[in-house]
C-alpha cells in the first residue's frame, strides 16, 4: 500500500507522506527549460510526452510519496469547448460562453479534446519511477470552474455583482460542469489515476447559498469518485468552515489552507487532514521553515496527516529549501 493511501485507508499516523501542490511547475528549472521551448500552455498541457516528463521531474528530483499530472483545471471548459488561453503576467483567459453551442458537446467531443490527458496517465501507470506511489489527477470544483467560465479571468479582484443574476443559465452550466467534470474523473481513474482531488480554488468567495454552490456540486462529485473505489481529496480553499464542509460533503481526506487554525479541526474533524502550510514559508530562512514545518507535524501527531501546503508552491521558491522541506517532515519522529 501506498505511504498515502496507509495514512488514508488504515488511518495511520506514525508516518508522514508528504507531496506539494503545484510540484510540477515554474519552480523547477528544469520545467521552465521546456517552458521557454513550449510557450503555449494549452498545448503544453495536451502533449502527453512532455507532460509526462513534467510530472515526473519533482518526482525524480525529490521522491515525493505521489505525482500530481500536469495539467489544469481549466482544461475541463476547454474540452466543454471555451477558448482558454494563458497570456504571460495575466494567467488565464477564456472566449465567449454560449449555453446553447456548449450543450451541443457530447460525450466523445469531450473525451476526443482531452484525449492527451489519459494518455499521460496512462504513460505513467506504467513509469518505474512511480513504483509504490500515487497519480493524483485532479478536477476544478463546479463553483471554481464556474467563476471562471463566466468572469473570463481569475477572479482576483472580486467578482461582478451581476455575474449570477441569470439563475436559469447558472444552474443550467452547473448541470453540464456535473457532467462533464464526472466523465473527466472517469476517465483519469479508467487511465491509471489512483486518487483524485478536487480544487475549489475560490470556495472562498461563496457568500451564500453555500448548499447550491458549494455543498450540492461536491458531493455529487464526491460520491461518484466513491462509487469507483478511488479516494477523493477535496481543497475548498479559504472557507471558513472545514469541519461543516467535510460534515456534508464527506471526502476521504480535507486539504486545509494556512488560514485555518489547524488546532481546532484535530479536535473536530474525525477524516484525515491533507496541507496547511503557507508556501510563503518556503521563502524564507531555514530555521523559521522548520519552524513553521513542525507546528504542523506536532499538531497533527496522533492525526491521519498528509503534509502538504495551503496553497501552490511559489515560483520563486529555490530549489534547496524543498530539499530542506523534506528533510523536516521525513526526519520528524
Amino acid at each position: 500500500m501506498t505511504p498515502i493511501k496507509e495514512c488514508l485507508i488504515n488511518r495511520n499516523t506514525k508516518i508522514n507522506p508528504i507531496w506539494l501542490m503545484r510540484q510540477a511547475g515554474r519552480y523547477l528549472p528544469e520545467f521552465r527549460d521546456i517552458r521557454k521551448e513550449n510557450p503555449d500552455f494549452i498545448k503544453l498541457c495536451l502533449n502527453p510526452d512532455l507532460s509526462e516528463e513534467i510530472t515526473l521531474q519533482p518526482i525524480k528530483r525529490f521522491d515525493f510519496d505521489a505525482a500530481i499530472i500536469f495539467s489544469d483545471i481549466l482544461m475541463v471548459p476547454y474540452g466543454m469547448g471555451q477558448t482558454v488561453e494563458f497570456k504571460k503576467n495575466l494567467g488565464p483567459n477564456l472566449g465567449s460562453l454560449e449555453i446553447t453551442e456548449l450543450q451541443k458537446i457530447t460525450e466523445n467531443s469531450f473525451k476526443k479534446n482531452l484525449a492527451p490527458i489519459y494518455k499521460l496517465l496512462s504513460n505513467l501507470k506504467d513509469s518505474k519511477d512511480l513504483k509504490d506511489k500515487d497519480i493524483i489527477g485532479f478536477v476544478g470544483a463546479p463553483w471554481t470552474l464556474l467563476v471562471y467560465m463566466l468572469n473570463k479571468v481569475s477572479p482576483k479582484k472580486g467578482l461582478p455583482s451581476d455575474l449570477l443574476k441569470d439563475k436559469i443559465f447558472i444552474d443550467e452550466l452547473l448541470n453540464l460542469l456535473d457532467k462533464f467534470i464526472k466523465i473527466h474523473i472517469e476517465n483519469q481513474i479508467n487511465a491509471g489515476a489512483t486518487i483524485i482531488q478536487i480544487f475549489d480554488s475560490w470556495a472562498g468567495l461563496i457568500k451564500k447559498d453555500f448548499d447550491r454552490f458549494l455543498y450540492n456540486p461536491t458531493l455529487s462529485l464526491v460520491n461518484h469518485v466513491k462509487k469507483l473505489g478511488v479516494p477523493v481529496i477535496c481543497f475548498p480553499r479559504d472557507i471558513s468552515d472545514y469541519v461543516q464542509f467535510s460534515k456534508i460533503v464527506k471526502p476521504s481526506m480535507v486539504n486545509i489552507d494556512y488560514n485555518i487554525d489547524a488546532k481546532s479541526l484535530v479536535e473536530t474533524l474525525d477524516i484525515p487532514i491533507q496541507g496547511g502550510l503557507d508556501p510563503k514559508f518556503l521563502l524564507t530562512e531555514k530555521e523559521t521553515l522548520k519552524k513553521e514545518t513542525l507546528k504542523y507535524l506536532e499538531i497533527f501527531k496522533d492525526h491521519p496527516y498528509v503534509f502538504n501546503l495551503g496553497h501552490g508552491i511559489l515560483p520563486e521558491t529555490k530549489v534547496e529549501m524543498v530539499y530542506e522541506l523534506i528533510q523536516i517532515v521525513r526526519g520528524y519522529k
